[in-house]
């Protein structure tokens, strides 16, 4: 059960992640199982994502769950709207994520 919805037993959990690639940039990204898509990126293997190859090393800095999917989709989309700052302090959890989907919502 995630901290923002309860999902049913049936339901996958969700988990929205952040990535740091070695020019500091964040990626964002949703999965329903963090440690194999992060290896997936790190593998370059044709499931990972595109914009990240090449650009390694990689380092996992931030993973939570979220709930469905469509709960992770608007989550996503609401921290890829953030500035690097709000990202950062996402990051280092200084800003929660029920926050920033709540001031979203206002």
């Amino acid at each position: 059960m995630s901290e923002l919805s309860a999902s049913s037993d049936t339901d996958p959990q969700w988990h929205l992640y952040l990535l740091r690639l070695a020019n500091g940039h964040l990626y964002t990204g949703i999965t329903t199982d963090v440690e194999r898509r992060f290896a997936e990126h790190l593998a370059g293997a044709p499931k990972g994502a595109k914009c990240l190859r090449g650009r390694g090393p990689l380092q996992l800095v931030h993973a939570q769950p979220v709930g469905s999917r469509g709960e992770a989709l608007r989550a996503e989309w609401a921290v890829k709207k953030l500035s690097k700052r709000h990202k950062e302090q996402l990051v280092e959890g200084r800003l929660a994520l029920a926050a920033i989907l709540a001031a979203r919502n206002e």
